[in-house]
């Protein structure tokens, strides 16, 4: 059953090739009061410490979450550690979701076992269950609606 939710999810993850300069977490103070707030993103469960992590961030459930280029923002780090934070700074209030790869190779792109078994790590906000296909953007939904709002999200490997 894994292996059938794997070759159905991971091939639609981030098929773009993930490449732009790296984001670091913007100081806490760009978070402010009104209209728009910041989302911070805390990473946890991956499996090495190399490797890029690529967090995007979506506004809608076009392009989530295989589409990089449909994303609203997007951070790239390089992994030093198997726990990370990253943050979205200045974001209009509404409604989002998040994806995020683990490249452990930084190649830019998620490898596969198989035709459709990832080798690479991956994650959405809210956790859902893997099921047959990718997570929808509903499963993933959050709302901001204040100055700051924190989600973790857990890391799967199959």
């Amino acid at each position: 059953m894994k292996n059938i939710i794997a070759g159905i999810i991971l091939p639609l993850l981030l098929v773009t090739p993930i490449q732009q300069s790296e984001a670091e977490t913007p100081a806490a103070s760009q978070c402010r009061p009104g209209q728009s707030g910041c989302i911070t993103v805390y990473i946890r469960e991956l499996k090495k410490p190399e490797g890029k992590l690529g967090v995007l961030l979506y506004s809608s459930k076009k392009g989530f979450p295989d589409k990089p280029d449909l994303a609203v923002a997007k951070r790239i780090k390089t992994i030093s550690s198997t726990a990370h934070e990253v943050t979205f700074e200045n974001v209009p209030y509404g409604t989002y979701a998040v994806s995020v790869l683990h490249d452990e190779n930084g190649n830019g792109k998620m490898d596969k076992k198989a035709i459709f078994i990832p080798r690479e790590g991956f994650g959405v906000s809210n956790n859902p269950k893997i099921k047959r296909g990718p997570p929808s953007f509903s499963e993933a939904i959050f709302t901001l609606d204040r100055p700051e709002t924190e989600l973790t999200i857990n890391m799967i490997y199959l």
